[in-house]
């Protein structure tokens, strides 16, 4: 494979405006088609073989105006007032006269149609039925919604949205994240380097792939329901995963230049060396990413089919455009910043880093892991278990109006209700009934009075209907997040006989309480079966990357740890409130699909960076006849390109806590956790620390593996000895000991 790659970054170098034409041509080509076939990203999410999906295809068919997104109107009159006074009843019932006026909303009722009225009577609740779907009400409507209530506005009284749907519901990706993102980026990227050419093109790169991408995402959204936090996900990834391959292959480049190889072959043997690391540690990604497919929800297929499209993307930019890049800048890509206090350091820095590497601080480190070996695996191994604790406490859900800042309506509408009415008004649950065999005309108040008699329901009644189909709302005596109410859903399906009784009715619980369970639940189960599939081809891929059995083994492993830590960080800080208010995070529960994006991120990111470090500890075994020899070495090679590109994913993902979606929030929070621990304390401690206790052990293989796998040398080693031979340079073992 080496020579493949060889041969393409040579390519690339010497033919790079046909490389570079061919890219921006696509970038513009993409952007034409934006223009042309925009379509927007929603939140229309489906959750099939559910029994809330079933109840919603059945409202489809039979009653579709209970089938469409709803809003909940929460009015309260001011202290020691009712909204029945003579002052504000007038103005509500003028408003939702407005509301039935507007050509989306197909019903509208108030707190007197509805009789959700607090037994003190200062608030009560009004629901807003639309005729689309959800993700389908335009914000022009939502505009208009709020327009009509003026009349109770104007009257004095407080009206807060909440629902499916309400004014501000879509929360837009921030531009200050990806500004700050980038930023981190490009100073982490000027530390290593100490040239602004080089930090540069990483960023120009990986920003051409993103536009490629964030614009392809809108252009299927013409034609695909797709969710709108994969915009955030692909542009996350695309980002990182884009900076981090550009640098591999660029710490190389360099390198081959400032040990005086030619422009040119300096950038093939970058290609064909870093780069094989970068192809594997891409397709780890990006077969995690699909593995989301395996759990059958379309909405997580959606969005990890993107980010894997943007990671191949930043992989095919690396190869490519990068070398052709390469090109273009000439000698500036070693052209040193210098300052007046210590001119010639950064020079300095990158000389010692080629020549003596054995004198950096990645050498030091390592010769420290391996000497203290024994005790950093114990007390690393305690550190990310103790870390992890908090996830033993994990209650999942999905975001309801609280989790949302106190400055959003959801937010306030959700307090008023829960403090006036109770919490189970926030999340009814619609218990529908199929009466096209019922024998019992009414069959719908029989079960409406079932469902009212059973311990943890609030409320119980018909909400309408016709003879074919019925609907029931049934209000918890809990909130939609708490357990009590997952075990009520639980309970009425299981009770679903005795409640049917007689009537030949039957019944489906549905609604988005209902919907939010069965997402979670259905995200449980599938999660093993997630974690084998994508272990199990990311082991097999990785024993053929490196030829033995344990690298990968103690790589998932190690892995394991790294996701424990992060989700206990997590749960933490989003469940439990440590540092919330200085994140400005509200805690509530853990989002129900965050563990298994978590997981199939971290994984893949995990993989690149036990790629990119075993892969230079492999390059070193050939070597040395001393492993432990080439641990330090390998480690000490590595240590400064990986600690930069820990550094940039994290500060990537860490900008997305700048944002209000508190979904983006947590999935930025567990993935920059999961990546610092993952590179500075597994991959760069706990793996050198076990490969330096096993030796030799840790490359054993069995000798039909010899025999009928092929061995792909994706760290490049063939061409590094022909390139240094020819050379008559020292091998990078000798010169990393100063032999």
């Amino acid at each position: 494979m080496s020579r493949y790659l060889y041969a393409l970054g040579r390519f690339s170098f010497h033919r790079r405006w046909v490389v570079l034409g061919v890219w921006l041509a696509l970038l513009l080509g993409m952007a034409a088609a934006f223009v042309g076939l925009r379509g927007d990203p929603s939140d229309n999410f489906t959750i099939p073989g559910t029994e809330s999906q079933r109840a919603v295809e059945q409202l489809q068919r039979n009653l579709p105006a209970f089938a469409g997104a709803q809003t909940q109107l929460t009015i309260a009159a001011p202290e020691n007032l009712r909204i029945t006074d003579p002052a504000f009843a007038p103005a509500i019932d003028r408003a939702v006269a407005n509301l039935s006026a507007i050509p989306e909303i197909a019903a509208a009722a108030g707190p007197a149609q509805t009789r959700q009225i607090s037994p003190d009577g200062r608030v009560g609740l009004g629901t807003v039925q639309w005729k689309a779907p959800l993700g389908e009400v335009s914000d022009a409507a939502l505009a208009e919604l709020q327009a009509a209530m003026a009349p109770a506005q104007e009257a004095g009284l407080q009206v807060e949205y909440s629902g499916s749907v309400y004014p501000g519901y879509q929360v837009k990706p921030p531009m200050v994240a990806e500004i700050i993102g980038v930023v981190a980026a490009f100073a982490i990227l000027l530390i290593t380097f100490g040239a602004v050419v080089a930090a540069g093109l990483p960023i120009i790169t990986a920003g051409i792939g993103v536009g490629i991408g964030l614009f392809g995402i809108y252009v299927v959204a013409a034609f695909v329901e797709i969710p709108s936090a994969t915009q955030s996900l692909a542009l996350m990834l695309g980002l990182s995963c884009g900076i981090d391959y550009a640098l591999f292959i660029l710490h190389r480049y360099r390198n081959n230049l400032l040990l005086l190889v030619p422009r040119d072959e300096a950038a093939a043997l970058a290609v064909g060396t870093a780069g094989g690391s970068v192809v594997f540690a891409a397709l780890t990604v990006i077969i995690a990413l699909c593995g989301l497919a395996v759990v059958g929800i379309p909405f997580l297929t959606y969005m990890g089919a993107a980010a894997a499209v943007a990671v191949f993307i930043a992989m095919l930019i690396s190869l490519t455009l990068l070398p052709a890049m390469c090109g273009f800048a000439g000698g500036k890509v070693a052209a040193f910043i210098e300052t007046p206090l210590q001119p010639g350091r950064a020079k300095q820095v990158a000389q010692v880093a080629a020549y003596t590497p054995q004198h950096t601080m990645g050498a030091a480190w390592a010769r420290f892991v391996v000497r203290f070996r024994i005790p950093l695996l114990i007390g690393g191994i305690g550190v990310l278990v103790v870390i992890g604790l908090p996830t033993l406490g994990m209650h999942l859900g999905l975001p309801s109006g609280a989790s949302q800042p106190p400055s959003n309506t959801s937010r306030q509408a959700y307090d008023l209700t829960a403090e006036h009415l109770g919490a189970g008004f926030n999340g009814p649950l619609l218990v529908v009934a199929d009466m096209s065999g019922a024998t019992d005309p009414n069959a719908a108040a029989v079960i409406a009075v079932g469902l009212d008699r059973m311990p943890g329901v609030a409320l119980a009644v018909p909400a309408g209907g016709d003879d074919r189909t019925a609907v029931i709302q049934v209000i918890p005596e809990s909130g939609p997040n708490d357990l009590a109410t997952a075990d009520l859903v639980r309970q009425i399906r299981a009770d679903r006989e005795s409640i049917e009784s007689d009537t030949g009715a039957t019944i489906l619980v549905g609604g988005t309480t209902a919907s939010n369970i069965d997402t979670s639940d259905k995200l449980a189960a599938a999660l093993p079966i997630f974690v084998v599939v994508v272990v199990g081809l990311a082991f097999i891929l990785l024993t053929i990357a490196f030829r033995a059995a344990l690298v990968p083994l103690t790589s998932i492993i190690g892995f394991l740890l790294s996701v424990f830590a992060a989700l206990g960080v997590q749960v933490a800080v989003f469940q439990w409130g440590w540092g919330a208010g200085l994140l400005g995070i509200t805690p509530g529960e853990t989002i129900s699909f965050l563990p298994i994006i978590v997981l199939a991120i971290i994984f893949g990111l995990s993989s690149d960076y036990e790629v990119f470090v075993v892969s230079r500890i492999k390059e070193q075994i050939s070597d040395t006849t001393e492993a432990r020899d080439a641990v330090r070495n390998g480690v000490g090679l590595s240590a400064r390109v990986v600690t930069a590109a820990a550094a940039i994913m994290f500060g990537v993902f860490i900008a997305f806590l700048a944002g209000a979606d508190p979904i983006i929030k947590a999935i930025g929070l567990s993935l920059a956790v999961g990546v610092f621990l993952d590179a500075f304390v597994v991959r760069l401690t706990l793996i050198p620390a076990v490969m330096s206790i096993l030796g030799d052990k840790m490359w054993i293989r069995s000798k039909w593996f010899d025999r009928y796998v092929p061995d792909l040398d994706i760290e490049g080693t063939t061409l590094e000895r022909a390139a240094k031979a020819h050379a008559g340079q020292p091998s990078s073992t000798s010169t990393a000991n100063g032999r």
